[in-house]
């Protein structure tokens, strides 16, 4: 499934229904059905987020690509913005104590802590995220 969609944050939940609709049969076959929802929910709204403020500057004419696939042994979303991307590898650790307090920063480390990876492309505008699958029976 491939949809896009305007950088307009009011149409953030609206994508992550449509994604976990789209999964709602496989989601059911998981082990924890409901931390399964629960994590792609939080973390799709998250890189949607990012997606739309940080990756297109929250300029409604840009838009936002989602694509998900689901494998026999994973869930995985791609978001991707038209922004000009950033350094992943630079994204600083919002649990020290300097940042701690800060309202910002956390959206990455959330993504990392609720799936099982979370990958960008070179250019940095592209977010993968992985839930591995962990069936109770077979389809």
């Amino acid at each position: 499934m491939i949809f896009h969609l305007p950088s307009d944050v009011l149409r953030i939940e609206d994508a992550v229904e449509k994604v976990v609709a789209r999964c709602h049969r496989i989601i059911e076959l998981e082990r924890r059905a409901s931390r399964v929802r629960m994590n792609l929910r939080v973390a799709l709204a998250e890189a949607l987020s990012n997606a739309m403020l940080y990756g297109n500057g929250a300029d409604r004419s840009k838009r936002v690509r989602v694509e998900l696939t689901i494998t026999a042994k994973a869930i995985i979303t791609r978001v991707t913005d038209e922004g000009p991307g950033f350094d992943y590898e630079d994204i600083p650790d919002p649990t020290t104590p300097e940042r701690l307090l800060k309202p910002d920063g956390r959206g990455i480390f959330l993504m990392r802590k609720l799936l099982d990876e979370v990958s960008f492309n070179e250019r940095g505008n592209s977010v993968t995220l992985l839930l591995r699958r962990d069936q109770v029976r077979r389809e």
